[in-house]
């Protein structure tokens, strides 16, 4: 078993190509049951990524980037709806971790973030 996660740069076939073609290359007697979990996506520039990097910047005073280092996304449900998809949470060194936790006082900020990008998207 193998999982690919891929950037919007490969397509699902050309995958299937490239993995076949290796197989073949060494002569194995191969077969692939493929399942396609999700496709992946990439919110372009625009008013979600401006309210959310104006949001964090007017709470926090931090200047941000979009990142895709976080991992497998649920938004790639959303985003095949053709709208905008951001994920913004709080940093957590314990996610998916025995004991998962996050202390209230970054919940509180986080909300105010939410709140601020809301603010930003419908002044």
């Amino acid at each position: 078993m193998f999982n690919f996660r891929f950037s919007t740069e490969s397509t699902v076939e050309g995958l299937k190509q490239r993995v076949a073609t290796i197989l073949d290359k060494h002569g194995l007697d191969w077969h692939i049951d493929w399942a396609l979990s999700g496709l992946p996506f990439l919110t372009e520039p625009g008013a979600l990524l401006d309210a959310v990097a104006s949001g964090i910047r007017t709470v926090t005073g931090r200047e941000t980037r979009p990142s895709t280092t976080g991992g497998t996304s649920d938004g790639r449900f959303i985003a095949t709806l053709g709208t905008q998809v951001v994920e913004l949470g709080p940093v957590n060194a314990t996610i998916h971790q025995i004991d998962e936790r996050i202390l209230a006082s970054d919940l509180d900020l986080l909300s105010d973030i939410y709140y601020q990008t809301l603010v930003e998207l419908f002044a």
